[in-house]
C-alpha cells in the first residue's frame, strides 16, 4: 500500500517562561492509504500535538510532514478533524452545521442542490437522517459526535483525524459509535489517525497502534501491527488470542516500560491486581 502521510524527523518545541519545552522529538512515521492508525500513551506524551501537526494547526519546529506528497503547511480540506468536543454551532440545525462545512469547501464547483445532497448523504451515512432538522440542544451527546463525524466526512478528506472523539461519552454510547466508525471507515476506505487513551478501542479499530514514550521530548517507543481480520465484530474478539495478545502488548508498554510514578503498587506498596493496573492505565493516559 502506498505511503500516504509521511512524518520525517519531526520535533515540536514550545516557548515557556522557564525556557523551551520540547514536546516531541525525532518522530518518524509513514501511514498508508486506507490505514487506521491509533496514537496512544500517557498524559503529556504529545499525542494531540502530533495530531495537530498532521492537521496543520501547528507547524513543526524541526522536520517535515507530507500528505499525498505535498508538504503540510497549514489546515486544508484534505484533512478533517473530529474533536472530543463536537464544536457544533448551537443556533444551526444538524443539517446546517454540516452544510456550512460543505459550502465552504465546494461552493465554487457545485450547485446548491449538489451541496444539499452531499450534506444529506453524510448525515445518512452516520444514521442521522431523522435528526437532520434538530438543533444540537435537542439531541444526545453521541448524536452530536455523529454530526461532527458527518461534517468531517462530507468534505471528502484524504485523512480523517480523530482526537479522542468518544472520550466524553458513556461506555454504551462509546461502544456503539466505535462500531459505527468501523462501518464508516470500511465503507469509505478513509485513511484515519486517532488519538485515544482507551487500549481496547485502539485494538478494536486500528491496523497499527503507535505507542509514544512519556514527555517531555516524547518519541515513538513501539509500533504494534494489529493482525485482526476485517470486518471486526467486538463480540467475536472477546476470545480471540490475537486480540488478547495486542491488548497485553499495549498494556505492557504503558505499564512496564513507561509507568507513571506510583504505578508499581497500591497503598503501602502492595501489588495491584490486573484489573487495578488496567484501570490505572486508563486513568493516567490521555
Amino acid at each position: 500500500m502506498e505511503k500516504f502521510v509521511r512524518i520525517e524527523y519531526v520535533g515540536q518545541t514550545f516557548p515557556s517562561k522557564k525556557g523551551d519545552f520540547i514536546a516531541l522529538r525525532d518522530i518518524n512515521l509513514d501511514i498508508r492509504k486506507g490505514e487506521f492508525v491509533s496514537l496512544i500513551g500517557h498524559s503529556g506524551c504529545g499525542k494531540s500535538t502530533l495530531l495537530n501537526l498532521i492537521a496543520g494547526i501547528t507547524t513543526p519546529t524541526t522536520g517535515v510532514l507530507l500528505c499525498a506528497e505535498k508538504e503540510i503547511k497549514g489546515p486544508g480540506p484534505d484533512r478533517a478533524v473530529v474533536f472530543q468536543n463536537h464544536s457544533l454551532l448551537p443556533w444551526l440545525t444538524c443539517f446546517q452545521n454540516v452544510f456550512l462545512a460543505v459550502e465552504r469547501v465546494f461552493s465554487a464547483t457545485e450547485s446548491t442542490g449538489q451541496l444539499k445532497a452531499r450534506t444529506a448523504a453524510a448525515l445518512n451515512l452516520v444514521g442521522l437522517r431523522h435528526a437532520q432538522h434538530k438543533f444540537p440542544k435537542e439531541i444526545s451527546g453521541g448524536m452530536k459526535q455523529r454530526v461532527g463525524i458527518a461534517r468531517a466526512l462530507a468534505i471528502e478528506p484524504k485523512v480523517l483525524l480523530l482526537d479522542e472523539p468518544f472520550g466524553a461519552l458513556d461506555s454504551l454510547t462509546r461502544a456503539h459509535l466505535q462500531d459505527e466508525l468501523l462501518r464508516i471507515v470500511a465503507s469509505t476506505a478513509t485513511t484515519a489517525v486517532m488519538v485515544t487513551h482507551d487500549v481496547d478501542e485502539a485494538v478494536l479499530l486500528s491496523d497499527r497502534i503507535v505507542m509514544l514514550t512519556n514527555g517531555p521530548a516524547a518519541t515513538i517507543g513501539e509500533i504494534l501491527p494489529v493482525k485482526l481480520a476485517r470486518p471486526r465484530h467486538r463480540l467475536d474478539l472477546l476470545d480471540d488470542p490475537e486480540y488478547a495478545s495486542c491488548r497485553a502488548a499495549v498494556l505492557g508498554f504503558l505499564h512496564q516500560r513507561h509507568r507513571p510514578a506510583g504505578a508499581a503498587g497500591g497503598a503501602g506498596g502492595s501489588p495491584r491486581s490486573d484489573s487495578e493496573q488496567a484501570q490505572l492505565l486508563v486513568d493516567t493516559t490521555s
